[in-house]
Order: C-alpha cells, then structure tokens, then sequence
C-alpha cells in the first residue's frame, strides 16, 4: 500500500477536518490518536474508503510515513505538545519534520523548534484559523519555525488551505522560530478587537436607539455590503436574525459573560512586553473579563440604578455615524496588530511580509474580510510603512471617517453606553497624531520623586539632566529605565 504523505495526531473535530481535507485534495493521511478507539471509529466512520491509513501506534504512525516523515500535531496546547514531541523524537529521524498546529503560545514554539533542531529534525510552529469549518473546507495557514522544513510542507499547505478571488492560497511562510504562532496570536488578538467594535455598535442600537433584533439584523445586512464587508459582520447578521423556539430572538436569550482561551490575553502581554501601545485589543481582553463578573455587575446595576436618556437624534443618521465609527476603530486595530508585530520582527529578528500577512488573513480565518486587500495594498506601495495611518488610502479614509467616530464616542460617554474599544481607539488616534503630549510633566513628576532624570527640547536626544526640585535633594540622579 502507498505509504502516507503526511501523518496527523489529535482527532478531535479539527483534527479530523483537517485529515479530510487533506484525502480530498489528493494526500494519503496516516491518521493516529492517543486513545485508539477514535482512530477506529474515525476509519470505520467518515474516513471509510478513503485513502486514509489508521494507525495504533507512534511507531505504526512512523512506519507508515514517506521520508521525509511530516507529522502534524493537533493536539491541546501547552504540556501535551511537549509530550508528544518527546514521544515523537524516539521513533523519527534526522531530517522528519514535526509540525504544531495548535494554539501555541510563540516562546513555546521558540523554544521547541531550538530543541528539535538540535536533534537534527525540522519543526514547523503554524497558526490554523478558520475554526471546524475552516479545518475542513479551507483554513488560513501561517507557518514559522526551520525554513529548511518548507519546501516539503508548501504543497500540503498551500493545497489545502483557502483561496482568495486571484486564487493565491491564504498560506506562506511567516519567518524563522515561532514567527508563525506570533502571527496567529496577532489574529486571534485583532479578533477579539474585531468582535468587541460590532458588540459595541450592537449594544448603541440596541440600549440607546431601542432598535429590535429584526432591525439590527437589518443593518448588518446592509453593513456587508460597504467596506465592513466580512465573515463577523456576515455571523452577527445570521445571529441576530435566529429565532428561539418561543420565537424571540435567541441572542437575547443568551448570557451576557464571555469567555477566553488566552490568545487575546497574550497579545495584550506582548504589547506590553515590547512597548506598543495596543489598546483596542487590551480593551476588548478587559471587557470580557468585565463580563465574566456578572454577579457583581447585578448587584452593582442595582445600587447605582442609572437609566439611559431616550434619543433625541435622528436615528438612521445615527446608526450610518455608528458603521463609521465602526469602520474607523477596526483602522486603529490593525494599524495597532501591525505595529506590534513590526517591533517584535525587531526583537526577534524575524523577517516578515506584511503584505503577504494581510493576504493569508484574506480568506479561510474569522477576520477574513475584504478591508484587507487594503492592507496588503497599503505595504505593497510601501514595505517599510512604520504605521497604516501614514499610508494614503487610510489617511484619507480616517479623515473622512472622523466627524461621525467623534459623534458615537460623545454619545456613548454621555448617553451612558459602555464603548471601551471604540473610545480608546479615538483617544489613540487622537495621541498618536498629537505633536506634543504631557510625557514632559510625568518625566519632572519622575524625576521629583525618584531622581530618575529627564531630556530636553534644547539638548541632544540621550542626554539626561536631574534636578533638585526641592532644594533639599542631591544632585545624584538614578539610572534611566524606559517604562
């Protein structure tokens, strides 16, 4: 029998999805899981007839592999990874090429393709976005880790993920070590962003203009079909639209607490960690952990007891204000993502295709949407582009967009709706292209309290001074950090 192009270990539904992706566009799969009776089951079921191969074992699994061996794991992020790549060192050989497909955490997979390599295997970190469908009908794929790996996944890869219009495949190679994984964190990141502006721009029509489900479905039909055009905006259409079996809204009758599994968490750290300023996306982490404390808020709702004024504008005019605000705000995330991911190419001495990003978010992912042609636009024109804001098309964009942004975001702070996403981003537009901000004060506060010293406007950049603010302090200054 043909032996196996490529191996996959984890068969949970993504697993599978992604086996039977593989088998249908023209790969032998070797198929393995740690409790062999899913590897029964899953042959015996859908992958019945087809060129499949079930194996009980890592050995089986490896016997069953063309050299160079690749094998794909999908399995829980974290330890289980470990384990499986110390497992799989003892049956593969130099040159074989272990792949991870989770959601990896990207010093993880730093750390991982070090060892691998040192073993003198290939290991391959990869982001696969696009959820269950995706796995099966075609995902965004975004790998990093040993270049030298590429060459023999590029086929499988780039056969079984998305297509844009062109019939580009949503799949390149990302850059060195855990590049790949960073990548898919940035996704995930710019994800929760995503999803937070439409609850945002849910919860103003909602709350504040009283609009039914009906309605805002409605408007989200109509929103994809603007530039907002995209998979969120479709979904949040389709939800709003879904009825429960009394016939009410079934959204309405869902829970108001959001959960996480991290991604979005560890974008948030990263920024921190490299000093950019990523507050759209560290808003949307917050406000889930805000919804999480729903007890609180109940009790909280009851002692302050605060109503919100009925409207007093024009409604319609209001709603196209809040698909502009909308628009403006996603702008800033990405221009945000993109600028974290720039410093971190710095630190880590990846070198990456920002366009070529921008493409492989085009199709297949959860934000794919047709905003990111623009992007991929925008670094074509310009590689080195330090932030979107500066590129033409999204100057001009942001310019026109910002009298009806100014308009929600002094509606939802007056009226009383929470808009966290929508209003930090306005206040990170507004500093990013202030000449001149108060870091001046907060620097003599710095140097008053703690001796830790200041430049000025008349000296050379990297020169410090100290002064004795009091008259009762030294002259001797602490040394300079950046915070």
């Amino acid at each position: 029998m043909k032996k196996a192009d490529i191996g996959l270990v984890g068969l949970a539904v993504m697993g599978e999805n992604l086996i039977m992706n593989m088998e249908s566009k023209g790969f032998t799969v070797a198929a393995y899981n740690r409790t062999v009776e899913k590897v029964d089951a899953f042959t015996a079921g859908r992958a019945k007839g087809k060129n499949i191969i079930g194996c009980h074992s890592l050995e089986e699994l490896a016997a069953n592999l063309e050299k160079p061996r690749k094998v794909f794991l999908m399995v829980k992020a974290g330890t289980a990874v470990d384990a499986m790549i110390d497992n799989l060192l003892k049956v593969l050989e130099p040159g074989d090429i272990i792949i991870d497909g989770g959601n990896s955490h990207f010093p993880d997979t730093i750390r991982r393709t070090q060892l691998v390599e040192s073993k003198g295997l290939l290991y391959v970190g990869t982001g696969v976005s696009g959820g269950e469908e995706g796995a099966l009908k075609g995902p965004s794929m975004m790998p990093g880790g040993s270049p030298a790996a590429w060459p023999y996944v590029k086929p499988i890869f780039q056969g079984i993920c998305a297509k844009v219009e062109d019939g580009s495949p949503c799949c390149d190679w990302v850059g060195e070590n855990g590049a790949g994984h960073f990548v898919k964190m940035v996704h995930n990141g710019i994800e929760y962003g995503d999803m937070q502006l439409i609850c945002e721009s849910y919860q103003l029509m909602r709350d504040l203009l009283g609009m039914s489900d009906d309605e805002m479905h409605e408007v989200f039909k109509a929103w994809n079909t603007t530039e907002l055009d995209s998979y969120l905006i479709e979904i949040t259409r389709d939800i709003l639209a879904y009825k429960d079996k009394d016939g009410s809204a079934l959204v309405e009758n869902i829970l108001d607490t959001a959960g996480q599994k991290g991604t979005g968490k560890w974008t948030g750290i990263a920024a921190l960690d490299e000093g950019v300023p990523l507050t759209l996306i560290g808003e949307a982490v917050f406000a889930r952990c805000l919804s999480a404390m729903k007890a609180e808020r109940v009790e909280a709702a009851k002692v302050f007891n605060r109503s919100i004024p009925a409207f007093a504008g024009d409604k319609a005019a209001f709603v196209e204000a809040i698909r502009k605000a909308l628009f403006a705000s996603k702008i800033i995330s990405y221009a945000q993502g993109y600028t974290l991911m720039r410093t971190a190419a710095k630190t880590y001495g990846w070198n990456l295709n920002y366009g070529g990003i921008a493409l492989m978010w085009r199709g297949g992912c959860i934000i794919r949407s047709v905003f990111l042609g623009k992007i991929k636009e925008a670094y074509d024109r310009n590689p080195e582009l330090t932030n979107l804001l500066l590129d033409p098309y999204f100057k001009a964009t942001i310019e026109k967009l910002v009298p009806a942004w100014r308009q929600v975001a002094a509606a939802a702070l007056s009226y009383g709706i929470p808009a966290p996403a929508m209003t930090s981003a306005l206040s990170y537009f507004d500093g990013y292209t202030t000449e001149r901000l108060p870091a001046n004060l907060l620097q003599a506060q710095r140097d008053y309290f703690g001796a830790h010293t200041y430049e000025r406007l008349d000296a050379p950049r990297g020169q410090f001074f100290h002064t004795n603010w009091t008259g009762h302090g030294g002259n001797t200054s602490a040394a300079t950090y950046n915070a």
